[in-house]
């Protein structure tokens, strides 16, 4: 893990539209990539085009969503860019009941302080995502834009 002192750069979200009004809402789910046991994690990427590519698992779902700039400010960031391991598919492992291999990255940079974690896209590789541990880092810089799931 490489540490990164600190990080200022936009960041975009895609979101539910019902959730417009608070786009630094952390993840819903119980666990995910880089989450678990009541962890709070925000998941954004680094271009729009990052969070299109992040969110294509869940389309088809029947969610409207809106695409949302934001600004990311933390003083302590870890990246992992570039560890296989860290983008691999983790779902299945935790459906079969077992921890998730990711999980090792998020909880080391939590306990070496930092406040988010940059990652690769496991399909696009040289494009790069970012969960953020701690909301407060994060604001809204632009009005939500529609998404059209491609």
């Amino acid at each position: 893990m490489n540490p990164v002192s600190t990080f200022d750069a936009p960041v975009w979200r895609l979101i539910p539209a019902q959730d417009v009004d608070h786009p630094a809402l952390p993840a819903r789910a119980p666990a995910g990539r880089f989450h678990h046991s009541g962890q709070i994690a925000v998941y954004a990427s680094l271009s729009a085009d990052g969070a299109a590519v992040a969110i294509r698992r869940y389309l088809g779902d029947g969610v409207a969503r809106r695409l949302v700039p934001m600004w990311l400010t933390a003083k302590c960031i870890a990246d992992v860019r570039g560890t296989a391991e860290a983008s691999m598919v983790w779902q299945d492992i935790v459906e079969g009941g077992a921890p998730s291999p990711t999980w090792v990255y998020s909880d080391a940079a939590r306990a070496a302080g930092a406040e988010a974690l940059l990652y690769s896209s496991r399909s696009r590789p040289e494009l790069s995502h970012v969960v953020v541990f701690d909301p407060r880092c994060l604001r809204q810089v632009g009005p939500p834009s529609a998404f059209n799931g491609t």
